[in-house]
């Protein structure tokens, strides 16, 4: 199964709207809340470079914060990137 993980804080709306996103798509994620954990803050930037979140990473690749996600979609890849076809295309 495809590896989801996104760092994030429980009061952050933008970690919101992006596990909203990745719900809509029928995607299951790990949620790694960094709001009371250091340890686990610092790891994600050691992967990413960033401090702030949402940090996604999708099979390993860092694919960035929330407006990124919602970029990719925007753009028809994130389906591809999910391993899914695009939800708008026709069925047979």
């Amino acid at each position: 199964m495809l590896e989801v993980v996104v760092y994030m804080k429980r009061t952050c709306p933008y970690s919101r709207q992006a596990m909203d996103l990745l719900n809509e798509k029928g995607c299951e994620f790990q949620k790694v809340d960094v709001a009371a954990d250091e340890a686990r803050h610092e790891e994600m930037m050691r992967r990413c470079g960033r401090q702030t979140v949402p940090q996604i990473f999708i099979a390993g690749r860092h694919v960035g914060g929330c407006d990124d996600l919602y970029d990719l979609e925007a753009r028809g890849e994130l389906d591809a990137l999910l391993g899914r076809e695009a939800q708008d295309s026709a069925s047979p």
